[in-house]
C-alpha cells in the first residue's frame, strides 16, 4: 500500500492513494488555511466510519439481513493538548431493512469493532471507541 501527499500551497494538500483516487486536505483558515478541503483528522474519522461500515454491512449480507441504508455518524474529542490526538469516538450506526434481527445487527457491529476493523482497532490504541445502533424499518 502506497500514497503520496502533494503540497497545493498554503495549508492545502492532494492526497492521492495506489487505488487511483485522490482528495484535498486543508486546514481552518484560523490555522492559516483556505478551507478548500477536508481536515486531516476528520479524514481520519470519516475513514474509520468507512472501514467499519463496510465491515457491517458485509457481515449483515452474509447473513441474509435485507439491508436498505446504512448511515454510520461518528463524533469525536481530542485531547487538550499537542498531540491532539482522539481520545474518545463514537460510532452510531442507523441500519435500515426489512425486518432486520436487532441481535445480528449488534453482533455486525461487534465484529467489526473487536476483529474486522483495522482503523478503529487502530485508533482504539489511543481513543476509548463505543458503538451503538439504532434500526429504522424501510417502508
Amino acid at each position: 500500500m502506497k500514497a503520496e501527499v502533494k503540497w497545493l500551497g498554503g495549508r492545502a494538500f492532494e492526497g492521492a492513494a495506489d487505488s487511483g483516487h485522490s482528495v484535498i486536505m486543508d486546514s481552518s483558515p484560523d490555522f492559516g488555511g483556505e478551507d478548500r478541503g477536508i481536515r486531516p483528522m476528520e479524514m481520519l474519522m470519516v475513514g474509520m466510519g468507512g472501514c467499519t461500515s463496510i465491515d457491517v454491512i458485509n457481515i449483515l449480507e452474509k447473513a441474509r439481513q435485507e439491508v436498505t441504508d446504512c448511515v454510520a455518524v461518528i463524533t469525536g474529542e481530542r485531547a487538550d493538548t499537542v498531540p491532539k490526538v482522539f481520545v474518545n469516538m463514537h460510532v452510531h450506526f442507523k441500519v435500515t431493512g426489512r425486518g432486520l434481527d436487532p441481535k445480528r445487527v449488534e453482533r455486525a457491529v461487534q465484529l467489526s469493532a473487536e476483529k474486522y476493523c483495522s482503523a478503529s482497532i487502530m485508533l482504539g490504541k489511543t481513543a476509548e471507541i463505543t458503538h451503538d445502533f439504532e434500526i429504522i424499518e424501510a417502508g
